[in-house]
C-alpha cells in the first residue's frame, strides 16, 4: 500500500509539473504569437505609411510639373504680348519684357567684354547673371521693359567698361547727371540703387504714372513726364517736342537697333 501511495503521489506531482510546464509553454507561445501579431501590424503600418509618402511625392511632382508648365505658358504669352505691343513700328518703354536675364547675360558674354566682377561685386552684383537679374527685378517693379534699360546701360557705359565722365564705382549706368565737361554725375551706394534710379528716370520720360517704389532718382522731378513714351523719342533730335534723354543724333534709334541685335543673337544661341 505504501508503494502504491508513493506511486500515486509521484504521478500526481508529475501531472502537476507537466501542467505547470504546459502552462508556462502556453504563455510563452501566446506571448510570441502576440509579439508576432504586433510586428506584423507595425510592418503593415509602415508599408501603408510608405505608400502614402510615395503617393504624396508623386502628387507633389505632378503639381510642380503643372506649375512649371503654367509658368512657361505665361512667359510665352508675355513674350507674344510684348512683341505685339511694338508691332506698330515704335518701341514702347513701358510694358512687359520679352527678354530674360539669362538672354541678356548670354548676349553680354557673346559681345566679348570682360565683366568687371570685382568692382560691381562690391556693389552687390559679382556676376553678369546677378547684374541682369537686378535689371529684370527693378524693371518689373516699375513696369519698364527690362531690355530697354539694360541695352541703354551697355550703350552708356561701353559694355560696363566705363571710361567716360562717370566711374564704375559710382554705379551710375546711364550717365545720370553727366552734363559734359568732366562732370561725373550722380553716385549711388550700390548696383541695385543705380539701376533703380536709371529705370525710374526712364519711367519719368515714358509716362505720367507715379513711381511704385521710393524715388532714388535725384533728377526725376526735372523730367517732363510722359514726353517720350517710345525709345526712339529718347533722342532730343527725334523727339516731336524736342525733349529727350540725350542730344546725340538717333540716340533712341541706336538703342532700338541694339535691342534687335540682343533678341536675334539670343535666338540663335
Amino acid at each position: 500500500m505504501k508503494y502504491i501511495k508513493k506511486q500515486t503521489y509521484f504521478e500526481v506531482g508529475l501531472a502537476v509539473l507537466i501542467a505547470i510546464v504546459m502552462g508556462i509553454a502556453g504563455n510563452i507561445i501566446e506571448d510570441r504569437i502576440t509579439e508576432q501579431k504586433e510586428l506584423s501590424a507595425l510592418a503593415a503600418s509602415e508599408n501603408e505609411s510608405a505608400k502614402e509618402n510615395k503617393q504624396q511625392d508623386a502628387e507633389k511632382e505632378i503639381e510642380q510639373e503643372l506649375q512649371q508648365s503654367a509658368e512657361n505658358e505665361a512667359l510665352t504669352d508675355a513674350s507674344v504680348e510684348a512683341e505685339e505691343a511694338i508691332a506698330d513700328g515704335q518701341y514702347p518703354i513701358m510694358g512687359k519684357s520679352s527678354v530674360s536675364a539669362q538672354q541678356m547675360a548670354e548676349w553680354f558674354e557673346k559681345n566679348g567684354e570682360e565683366y568687371p566682377a570685382e568692382a560691381l561685386g562690391e556693389g552687390g552684383a559679382d556676376t553678369i547673371e546677378a547684374f541682369c537679374q537686378i535689371y529684370i527685378e527693378e524693371a518689373e517693379a516699375e513696369g519698364v521693359r527690362a531690355e530697354v534699360a539694360f541695352v541703354q546701360s551697355m550703350k552708356e557705359t561701353a559694355w560696363l567698361q566705363f571710361g567716360g565722365d562717370a566711374s564704375i564705382e559710382q554705379y551710375n549706368f546711364a550717365g545720370l547727371g553727366t552734363t559734359g565737361g568732366g562732370v561725373p554725375g550722380n553716385s549711388y551706394p550700390d548696383v541695385r540703387t543705380g539701376v533703380r534710379a536709371q529705370i525710374q528716370h526712364l519711367k519719368a520720360y515714358a509716362t505720367e504714372d507715379t513711381l511704385s517704389q521710393e524715388c532714388v532718382d535725384e533728377r526725376y522731378e526735372y523730367v517732363t513726364k510722359g514726353c517720350a513714351p517710345y525709345v526712339e523719342w529718347l533722342g532730343q533730335q527725334e523727339n516731336p517736342e524736342g525733349y529727350g534723354w540725350a542730344t546725340d543724333e538717333n540716340y533712341g534709334y541706336s538703342i532700338v537697333e541694339m535691342i534687335g541685335k540682343l533678341k536675334n543673337s539670343t535666338q540663335n544661341l
